[in-house]
């Protein structure tokens, strides 16, 4: 049977939940703890809370946010926003979140990737990878700082040193799919996955029920995330969180 996890993503800017079209244009969607008291009511298996401008702020995600989302969420939660060192995870940790998400920082020095595993164990260590092309390049290559600078490494190259750094998973997020609810890039989900042992989430692009199951059969996903598909109703995208339930998600079986 289909059954995935589903995992909403809740982007934040200056603590406010917004949504994004290819990392720019952020929509306010509203209060995160509202929308996380709606996902405990429609039973969301998991939720990955992302602090978009963490980094480039050179602050971590906010520790209060975090404690309001332990204190309120029945499900498992990841957290990512600014985390560069062993005390910053720690405190993530301690705030209530069950996994870490890496991303700028660790990228930029994979070696944190492996020190923070020996610290904490690899299911509690997640890398976020952010893909997309260079101006006029038709190759994919991984980006940093929310989508703001470009580096050396391509997606498959990167997490396999994910892998051999330990880590216990990875979010494999397409920037040009972002927010446009057109379906995952299966091709570059696949080349991941395939690529790799580790779970692997995709992340980017979703509109309909039929892309999960898409990216799940095609792309070999192990986890499906997905933003604007949970807090936007439909292609006109009027503000409206939400979560399928199993029955919904089993009608695509048929």
């Amino acid at each position: 049977m289909f059954r995935p996890r589903l995992i909403p993503t809740l982007l934040l800017q200056n603590n406010a939940l917004v949504k994004s079209v290819k990392f720019k244009n952020h929509n306010y969607i509203g209060d995160p703890i509202n929308a996380v008291k709606i996902f405990n009511d429609l039973r969301a298996d998991e939720l990955v809370l992302l602090d978009i401008e963490a980094t480039s702020q050179k602050r971590r995600i906010s520790s209060e946010v975090i404690k309001k989302v332990g204190e309120e969420a029945n499900m498992p939660f990841s957290v990512g926003g600014g985390i560069s060192s062993i005390d910053d995870i720690r405190e993530v940790i301690a705030c209530g979140a069950e996994k870490v998400i890496l991303s700028s920082f660790a990228i930029s020095n994979p070696q944190f990737i492996q020190e923070a595993v020996e610290n904490f164990g690899s299911s509690t260590i997640v890398l976020c990878i952010d893909v997309g092309r260079k101006f006029l390049r038709k190759s994919n290559c991984v980006y940093i700082n929310n989508g703001k600078e470009a580096t050396k490494y391509k997606p498959v190259e990167l997490a396999k040193i994910a892998e051999e750094m330990g880590a216990g998973e990875i979010i494999i997020q397409s920037i040009s799919r972002d927010g446009t609810m057109e379906g995952y890039d299966i091709d570059l989900i696949k080349s991941i996955c395939d690529a790799v042992s580790i779970p692997s989430v995709a992340l980017g692009g979703a509109g309909k029920l039929e892309d999960f199951k898409n990216v799940y059969e095609y792309g070999n996903a192990s986890g499906i995330a997905a933003g604007s598909f949970f807090v936007y109703q439909g292609q006109n995208k009027g503000v409206l969180i939400n979560y399928p339930s199993w029955q919904d998600v089993s009608k695509i079986n048929a």
